[in-house]
């Protein structure tokens, strides 16, 4: 296997064979948040109900892609039908973003693949009556709100397999979080972190991680309690990091940022897959999940939150730091078994490989800082960087 210091090559010795005894590929669908920004000063700029009107988005530049609000006036959601190939998500996630920045460009802004606000500015709510509810229970941490994920829908069979599979991709998450980080600066601070999208994501009380549960039994009576509880103010607001979709038939992995290129973000959304697929292998084989704490798992996200690729993660299985590339190469070992050919393998290697040498999204937003010590300039290399493979 590759080390850590030349993670991927073309000289790696091929995979296991893939024994192709599914008769179908298991789909992967995405949603990508975007926030909006005025095309001339790239700050903040409420238009999601003017971009959505500008253009009717019928699929003509993106088949079957639908553009969504979200919770602020100041950001999109770019949401994909279920693909199979690599070579239909890789097209399907830049013919997303070119739409929607197309339609922001008519009305007067641009798409732009940020976690987080770089440059100052004030965030609107889409007022509908459910947002509107949970401005009045959470205040301040609504009002705040403006952070854009990556969420990656992997198809299940039923969600007793569903449930299975939550249970057994729960240690391997963080390094997820790890490779897709995007959001070091706030408001018109540098964060200290890798990812502060997901530090002011887990404001919200259902957010992170998420006990094992071992059943779909258990795990519909831990979500009807909290529901019981009488803070989230409904189904929609269990946050965890990954959970069963209430309205497709898939698992939703919700803990990356949004990628700022789309190649990382499709190498993450086949990962997704294959670490869906491998978790599905191994309940079938009876392999017990890992009973790896949840307060543990909070430490460990905290940590790929914070420094993102730049220095020790948690290992998923010794449960140690180790260098950031050492616990990427431990889930690439992981999934290896199960890309659905070698030329995806090949592909998401590849990106991985060059995530590693050339940082993820977050470190190409702080380069781009450093060059004049301008927010401004981070945001407009940003807006070149969304649509461009």
């Amino acid at each position: 296997m590759p080390t850590r210091e030349t993670p991927m090559t073309d000289s790696d010795p091929p995979p296991l064979e893939h024994d192709g005894s599914r008769s179908r590929l298991r789909t992967v669908g995405v949603e990508e948040e975007l926030l909006l920004v005025d095309e001339q000063t790239l700050h903040l700029v409420p238009v999601a109900g003017r971009v959505l009107e500008s253009v009717p988005f019928d699929g003509s530049g993106a088949p079957g892609t639908s553009l969504v609000t979200e919770v602020k006036q100041e950001q999109i959601e770019v949401v994909s039908p279920p693909l199979q190939t690599l070579d239909e998500l890789a097209r399907t996630i830049v013919d997303g973003r070119t739409a929607a920045d197309a339609a922001a460009r008519n009305a007067g802004a641009r798409a732009v693949a940020l976690g987080t606000p770089v440059l100052p500015g004030e965030s609107h709510l889409v007022p509908t009556p459910r947002y509107t509810s949970m401005l009045d229970r959470f205040g301040l941490t609504l009002r705040e709100q403006l952070t854009c994920g990556f969420h990656v829908h992997v198809a299940v069979d039923s969600a007793e397999e569903g449930v299975a599979v939550l249970d057994r991709i729960r240690p391997w998450l963080p390094l997820l979080l790890a490779l897709s980080a995007n959001s070091p600066f706030w408001q018109g601070g540098d964060t200290g972190f890798a990812s502060y999208r997901y530090q002011a994501w887990n404001r919200w009380p259902s957010a992170g991680p998420y006990d094992l549960s071992g059943g779909v039994d258990s795990y519909l009576e831990r979500e009807e309690e909290a529901l019981a509880a009488g803070v989230a103010i409904d189904a929609g607001m269990i946050y965890s990091d990954a959970r069963l979709s209430h309205h497709v038939p898939t698992i939703e992995i919700r803990i990356a940022d949004v990628c700022l290129r789309p190649a990382d973000a499709t190498a993450i959304a086949l990962i997704a897959r294959a670490l869906v697929e491998t978790a599905v292998a191994e309940w079938a084989a009876g392999v017990p999940a890992d009973t790896v704490p949840t307060s543990f798992l909070r430490l460990a996200s905290w940590r790929a939150s914070k420094s993102g690729l730049n220095d020790a993660l948690v290992h998923p299985l010794s449960r140690r730091p180790v260098a950031a590339g050492d616990a990427v190469l431990a889930l690439l070992v992981h999934v290896r078994k199960h890309f659905t050919s070698r030329e995806e393998e090949r592909r998401v290697l590849d990106t991985v490989a060059a995530v590693l040498r050339e940082g993820s999204g977050e470190r190409r937003q702080r380069a781009a800082m450093g060059v004049r010590g301008s927010h401004r300039d981070v945001v407009a290399e940003a807006v070149l960087q969304t649509t461009r493979f």
